[in-house]
């Protein structure tokens, strides 16, 4: 422990955001850049080093949080990088994307603000960067078995890293152009930027991995073939099967999948397009969905300049404070968050008809209307109770001329034929099935990730990539030393 008494002494400084009117008109991180190192030290002083850590119960990597805690207090950087990627490979990807259970985990969250474990991260991983300490580590000698991972989603990439370093000779199937699957076309810019996503995908290339791109098994590659190929297939392809709002007026053009809109804006920030063919700018925007999907939609559109927007969310608006009755420490709270997008959003009024910031809580959408030309204009609305039920008399209409769908997701996508090809056995919710082992029933063929966890956060993700090639490299030689943080039914802590 850094200082004995610091989470009393030590008020909580999360790392600024740039304001609101700069950060608008750019698509860069939204974080004063420089402004965590500063403070970073302080905060890591607020860590109480409990006797029971539960924010390594919250965390499914099992970060040892309190260890690299100490570690920044006394800013031995060095050593707190070894003890963060002992357990996370890309800690600068959670660091940015993951909404940190391991902070509701805290100790300290009991009665007082929970000690800033996410930016602590994020500053050793970026400092690991800026000073040299994630070398490559390629194995000291190889095995002589082979590994299809298909899929580069940060499962994927998880599972390649840690199999490459067993010795196993990897190779990624991804059947985008560019590798990251979400975190690449689905992640915008303003949330993390992609050059932190090149770094590790140079890191493992210089390791040996190797990386399929614009490739879909299933259709470009038979997977039958595939799996005659390998010792082993990691199957890590997401839960990318969106989930649909059949309703009057679906069919209307300018309504969308959030999926369809966010990857199109993605791509303008790789340079592929100059705009969008589905940009925001001048239109009026509603988003079907409460969730981080809609609120990167929401960000999104701001920055394209959209003449409203509006995010309906069909949940009640949430408390500020904890419920104990419904949420007791230390599990996830459902509380009112106010993400960058939401903040930009209530700064500029983008919604003038929202409740709070840009969202319109317990609000069900009804159907859409368009004009004469089958074009989306109008959208209707009614309030709901608790139940989900409607309030009579409590209807509305919004402008409307584009509409995104951010529902979830719903499981792995069919069309490439790579569950069929392989007769893959699914659950009744519609991801692949597998047994404790990770294993599926086709011999050889493992699951993870999204594709069978069903849709998760990207931490949970990290994990189960871990968890799987420990799975596969015991499979393959026997035996293993790789880490397996996660069993395949483990889920976060409820009540």
């Amino acid at each position: 422990m850094g200082d004995p008494r610091g989470f009393l002494t030590t008020a909580r400084q999360d790392w600024p955001r740039r304001p609101v009117e700069e950060r608008v008109r750019d698509w860069d991180e939204v974080y004063v850049p420089g402004a965590l190192l500063p403070i970073i030290s302080r905060q890591a002083d607020r860590c109480m080093d409990c006797g029971i850590p539960f924010c390594h119960e919250a965390c499914p990597l099992g970060n040892l949080i309190p260890e690299w805690n100490d570690l920044v207090s006394r800013e031995d950087w060095r050593a707190a990088s070894d003890r963060l990627h002992a357990t996370n490979n890309f800690p600068e990807f959670t660091g940015r994307l993951c909404p940190a259970p391991c902070e509701a985990g805290c100790v300290l969250a009991i009665n007082q603000p929970a000690v800033t474990i996410k930016n602590v991260e994020v500053a050793i991983a970026d400092r690991a960067w800026s000073e040299g300490f994630a070398p490559p580590s390629p194995p000291d000698r190889l095995s002589g078995r082979t590994v299809a991972v298909i899929g580069s989603g940060p499962t994927g990439l998880a599972a390649a890293q840690q199999l490459t370093r067993a010795g196993h000779t990897v190779a990624v199937y991804e059947k985008d152009d560019r590798l990251g699957g979400l975190m690449r076309y689905g992640i915008p810019e303003f949330k993390m930027e992609k050059r932190h996503l090149e770094r590790r995908v140079e890191q493992m290339r210089a390791e040996g991995t190797k990386f399929r791109t614009s490739t879909a098994v299933g259709r470009d590659v038979g997977a039958a073939e595939l799996r005659a190929r390998y010792d082993a297939v990691v199957l890590a392809v997401g839960a990318t099967a969106w989930r649909e709002l059949p309703l009057p007026g679906r069919e209307l053009a300018g309504v969308h999948q959030a999926m369809e809109y966010l990857p199109l804006a993605n791509r303008v920030c790789q340079g592929d397009l100059t705009a969008s063919p589905m940009s925001a700018a001048g239109k009026h925007v509603v988003i079907v969905g409460g969730g981080d999907t809609g609120a990167d939609c929401l960000g999104t559109a701001v920055r394209e300049g959209a003449a409203s927007v509006t995010q309906l969310d069909i949940y009640a608006q949430p408390g500020q404070e904890r419920d104990e009755d419904f949420d007791p420490w230390p599990t996830y709270p459902k509380i009112y968050r106010l993400s960058a997008a939401h903040e930009e959003a209530r700064d500029l009024e983008s919604a003038p008809a929202a409740d709070a910031d840009a969202r319109l809580f317990a609000a069900s959408t009804l159907r859409f209307t368009g004009d004469a030309d089958g074009r989306v204009r109008e959208l209707h609305l009614v309030e709901v109770d608790a139940e989900r039920r409607p309030l009579p008399g409590s209807g509305r209409t919004l402008p409307a001329d584009l509409v995104l769908l951010a529902l979830g997701f719903s499981g792995p996508d069919r069309e490439d034929g790579l569950v069929e090809q392989l007769g893959l056995a699914l659950d009744p919710r519609g991801t692949i099935a597998r047994d404790a082992d990770f294993a599926t029933n086709v011999p050889g063929v493992f699951a993870a990730g999204d594709a069978a966890r069903g849709q998760s956060l990207i931490v949970w993700a990290i994990a189960e990539g871990r968890a799987v090639a420990a799975a596969v490299d015991r499979r393959l030689t026997g035996a293993t030393r790789l880490p397996a943080p996660i069993g395949p039914y483990d889920r976060p802590m409820t009540v």
